[in-house]
């Protein structure tokens, strides 16, 4: 069996925001002071949780649209509160939904470039996805859920893990 581009990207995304997206609703859920989730971080030198959801939300959608050869779906990361940032994750969700199969064909060897501040990396589509842009997801999604259970918001391993696929 070869598997295809979009059968790593779209489900890998799909399941992480819908993950993201249950850890928003349990703090909205939560009794804890809205602000003071908006500013939570782990360290003094980290990114708020704000920060955290926008950044998985957005590093899925813009993969995708980078494999794919598309324009993503903008925001102002401007979200002030969690149903803003619930609407994010909807966002990201929709983009992903709606981007056809076959717009992945080619992904696999499709340059992609990135430039930061003192940083330039060149990928192919496949080690991109693979070596970059999964991890860097997964990264900020784990964050977002260790800011919400330093927090004081009871989550387990399963609100991490979201539905599992059993094969």
């Amino acid at each position: 069996m070869i598997l295809a581009l979009h059968d790593i990207a779209a489900p890998m995304f799909l399941r992480g925001l819908n993950a993201l997206s249950g850890l928003v609703d349990r703090a909205i859920a939560s009794d804890l002071d809205e602000a003071t989730l908006m500013d939570a971080r782990l360290a003094p030198d980290m990114k708020p949780f704000p920060d955290q959801v926008r950044m998985a939300s957005f590093s899925a959608r813009s993969c995708v649209a980078r494999l794919t050869g598309q324009e993503w779906p903008r925001t102002d990361d401007a979200e002030a509160t969690l149903v803003e940032l619930k609407e994010t994750i909807a966002l990201s969700i929709a983009f992903i939904e709606a981007t056809d199969l076959r717009a992945f064909e080619g992904g696999e060897t499709r340059r992609v470039e990135l430039r930061f501040p003192g940083v330039e990396l060149d990928f192919e589509g496949a080690g991109y996805l693979t070596s970059f842009a999964l991890p860097n997801f997964y990264f900020h999604i784990s964050m977002a859920y260790a800011v919400l259970r330093n927090a004081g918001i009871e989550l387990g391993k399963r609100d991490y893990l979201s539905q599992l696929e059993l094969v």
